[in-house]
C-alpha cells in the first residue's frame, strides 16, 4: 500500500473513530431521511451537542447531506455504508467466538 493510500485510510478512520460517527452513519443506512431528533434517538445515548458536532463532520465529509425531510447519505455515505455491509455478520461471529473464550 502506497503512503498516499495510508494516509486516505488514516484520514477516514480518524473521522470514523470519532465517537458516535459510525453510528450516526448506521442510523442512516436504510436511506430515508431522519431528523434531528430521530436521528438522536437512532443513535441512542448521543447528546445533541455531540450529534450536531458529528453531523456537521460527516458533511464537512462528504457523507450526509440535509435535505427537506431530514438528514440523509450522500451517494459516498452510501458507497462506504455498502462497503461495511459485511459488518453484521462479522461482529455475530466475533460476539459469538468471544462468548466462547470466558466459558
Amino acid at each position: 500500500m502506497s503512503s498516499k493510500e495510508n494516509a486516505a485510510i488514516g484520514q477516514l478512520l480518524g473521522l470514523l473513530e470519532s465517537r458516535y460517527a459510525i453510528r450516526v452513519l448506521w442510523a442512516l443506512k436504510d436511506g430515508h431521511a431522519q431528523t434531528f431528533r430521530l436521528l438522536q434517538d437512532s443513535v441512542g445515548g448521543i447528546t445533541p451537542n455531540t450529534l450536531n458536532t458529528r453531523i456537521k463532520e460527516l458533511r464537512e465529509a462528504g457523507l450526509v447531506n440535509h435535505g427537506s425531510e431530514g438528514y440523509v447519505v450522500t451517494s459516498s455515505g452510501a458507497d462506504l455504508l455498502k462497503r461495511l455491509a459485511d459488518l453484521p455478520a462479522f461482529a455475530a461471529k466475533w460476539v459469538a467466538n468471544q462468548a466462547k473464550k470466558t466459558t
